[in-house]
């Protein structure tokens, strides 16, 4: 299944506006695609996309009506990163953390500082998400980097790492510790943060996702922001079990392409019972993960208290089956497989990826278990608000 018949399947399901962004998605997903296998192999990230999907007004449309855009559901919002993600999951995943980082300061701030950063994401600025330091993992939202009180506000030195598109952003969203309590603001770098260019990733090498770095950088009080409530849209952990998803998709599509182009003594490899039987499994597992994300997706349109612990077991569920349907493209493709020439590869160091991306894929069996067995995960209190 392609892209575009992604879309289409899931495009009754919405407003007229909705699908009529969808159907510019569709047209330009060839192109996004086409690019891909240099993003990957050259690590560049894939700006021009990312500005097209803001000027073609898929970012106004996520950010919340209330905040002054089109407030889309968090299923369409879904549909869009899977297909994304198919076509090149690292313009899927860099805007996702834009989303993230832009509509959750919007929402962070809006008692503070009202609209400015609803207007900033509108007319085009660059967010990135400068949470995760590198003695935490992936327990970002409880920072261990206490702040230092300063005239007007705080300031902090240290690092953060894994942010994507860092080298493009305008505005990062940022965590520290007050008196041991996580607070969240939004800067503007500036001369204080420094970025150490560390991206010689294995997968996902389009998201150029850098080091930074703090010395002495300046939290002023009026940009701190509250702590996430139940209202805020969980961009982030709604869109990750799509970006696997999505890689899933294009791994499978390319075991297909292969199969049925590849002849061994005379006969298509698709016809051989053993690709046919673990093709059958493997799809059925997809579907059933897609099944879950998408009913995740919708508790979360509902308001329904359930939605975060259900997007992580979606991701939980999405990491899984995307490594497995790329392992499997590599075993049906054969030595083609590993050639840098095929996508197979590419597609397995990206799903590899989606397991370490918070939370991994060993934080939320943790969670998961310790929820299903009744006992304690020090991770539980993040895993509804990932």
């Amino acid at each position: 299944m392609t892209a575009s018949t992604t879309l289409e399947r899931s495009a009754a399901r919405f407003r007229d506006d909705e699908r009529d962004l969808l159907s510019v998605l569709a047209e330009r997903l060839p192109q996004i695609a086409a690019e891909a296998p240099a993003n990957d192999e050259h690590a560049t990230l894939p700006e021009g996309q990312l500005r097209w999907l803001h000027s073609a007004g898929f970012d106004g449309a996520v950010l919340p009506e209330r905040l002054g855009g089109g407030g889309t559901t968090y299923a369409w919002y879904g549909a869009v990163v899977r297909a994304l993600a198919e076509a090149d999951p690292a313009v899927a995943t860099v805007w996702t953390m834009h989303l993230g980082a832009g509509v959750g300061l919007a929402q962070l701030t809006a008692r503070t500082l009202g609209n400015t950063f609803a207007e900033a994401l509108l007319r085009g600025d660059r967010f990135a998400n400068a949470l995760s330091e590198p003695t935490t993992g992936n327990r970002f939202l409880n920072p261990q980097q206490e702040a230092e009180v300063a005239p007007g506000g705080f300031t902090i030195s240290g690092a953060k790492r894994f942010v994507s598109g860092s080298e493009i952003a305008d505005h990062l969203l940022v965590n520290v510790a007050i008196d041991g309590e996580p607070a969240f603001f939004g800067i503007e770098p500036d001369d204080t943060v420094t970025l150490t260019p560390i991206w010689d990733a294995l997968g996902l090498r389009g998201t150029r996702s850098q080091l930074l770095g703090f010395e002495g950088t300046f939290l002023p009080a009026e940009r701190r922001g509250g702590f996430p409530g139940s209202d805020h849209r969980n961009l982030v952990g709604a869109g990750l079990p799509g970006i696997s998803l999505g890689v899933a998709d294009a791994a499978l599509g390319a075991l297909i392409t292969h199969a049925r182009g590849r002849k061994i003594l005379g006969r298509p490899l698709a016809e051989q019972q053993w690709v046919e039987f673990a093709v059958a499994e493997h799809h059925v597992r997809l579907e059933a993960a897609r099944v879950y994300w998408e009913h995740a997706l919708d508790l979360g349109d509902a308001g329904d208290p359930g939605f975060g612990d259900a997007v992580g077991r979606a991701k939980l569920l999405a990491n899984r089956v995307a490594v497995d349907v790329a392992q499997l493209a590599v075993r049906v493709g054969g030595g083609t497989g590993y050639l840098r020439s095929s996508p197979i590869q590419r597609h397995l160091r990206d799903a590899e990826a989606g397991q370490l991306m918070a939370y991994s894929t060993e934080v939320l069996s943790g969670v998961i278990g310790a929820q299903v067995l009744g006992t304690s995960s020090d991770a539980s209190e993040e895993s509804g608000t990932a």
